[in-house]
């Protein structure tokens, strides 16, 4: 009898006290044993599994006994082999070993999944196809090849900053995604660099990316005696550097965000100056007269200044040279 109940305590009390520290439902985890029990007996006595038959076992919760049954009929037969005991009990110990891995993965998950939209420090794990496996601290997080940016030279064991961008559903279960190619990369970066960003005392109005290339920010204050500008470029560019630094080069403009769209497009077209700008706002369209000798620096290489200054204003931006 002590021997009976030794057992039943132990069984017990371990399911019920993993249960009850990882946050798993008990019956659950039982049925989940019980369905490996199953699985257990075809793999292990294959003679006698029919796969025309339906088989189920019964699990004691109290004492951990477990019985293979074959449905006939209504009747269920007593099949257990004898010693299947020391099968069932490792498979038992596998089931809940399983069930404990899926459930911290899931809260990890989960409290990444508080944190979206913010940064974190990973290093490059592997490569499963054109997807790259990143660890960021309690999880590996996955950065697809949206995320990713086609000048940046990714290899294993590489230290980078990421955006913790979203969570998906995948065959691997849920998964923590990562960008280096989202603009919330860049604004995440500015408010760790800035204090006047992070308090709020400069606004980050609007970011248009050429991701690896080039980066125009668009910035503004509330607060009088606050330089936008000024507070993101830092004494000698330092603020703006460290910025430059985490995205291996790429180039950031910073300009001023103006509610007036004529200032604020001649602004977005920076660093070329003394431009006349006419915006049509019902078709949100501008024409952009350039003196000649700042002419290929608004259009930027391969029109690219133009681009990510219309992306930056949403106006489609025609530049033509002074007569």
């Amino acid at each position: 009898m002590a021997k009976v109940l030794q057992a039943r305590t132990e069984f017990a009390s371990a399911l019920n006290q993993v249960a009850h520290e990882r946050n798993l439902d008990p019956q659950v985890v039982l049925d989940t044993i019980k369905q490996a029990i199953v699985a257990a007996f075809k793999k292990d006595h294959p003679d006698q599994y029919d796969e025309t038959k339906t088989y189920d076992s019964d699990l004691d919760s109290q004492t951990g006994d477990h019985r293979v049954f074959v449905l006939k009929g209504k009747k269920r037969l007593d099949i257990t082999p004898p010693g299947f005991g020391r099968i069932a009990a490792q498979t038992a110990k596998q089931v809940i070993m399983q069930k404990i891995r899926e459930a911290e993965k899931s809260a990890t998950v989960t409290e990444y999944e508080k944190r979206l939209g913010t940064l974190v420090n990973g290093m490059i794990l592997r490569f499963i196809g054109n997807e790259i496996i990143v660890d960021i601290g309690k999880a590996e997080a996955v950065m697809p090849p949206a995320e990713q940016v086609y000048s940046e030279d990714y290899h294993i064991n590489q230290r980078l900053t990421f955006y913790l961008d979203s969570i998906r559903d995948s065959l691997r279960g849920r998964e923590v995604i990562v960008s280096r190619a989202n603009t919330g990369l860049i604004k995440e970066l500015f408010k760790r660099e800035v204090p006047e960003v992070n308090s709020g005392a400069v606004e980050i109005k609007v970011i248009a990316r050429d991701p690896g290339s080039r980066t125009k920010i668009a910035v503004y204050s509330h607060q009088s005696g606050v330089d936008p500008v000024g507070s993101c470029v830092g004494q000698k560019g330092v603020r703006v550097q460290a910025v430059i630094g985490e995205l291996n080069g790429e180039k950031i403009d910073i300009v001023q965000f103006s509610e007036e769209t004529e200032k604020f497009i001649a602004s977005a077209l920076s660093p070329a100056t003394g431009l006349i700008v006419k915006a049509n706002a019902k078709k949100a369209e501008a024409v952009v007269t350039a003196p000649a000798d700042q002419l290929s620096l608004a259009i930027g290489r391969e029109g690219q200044n133009a681009k990510l200054a219309g992306k930056l204003t949403g106006y489609h931006i025609d530049i033509k040279s002074e007569k």
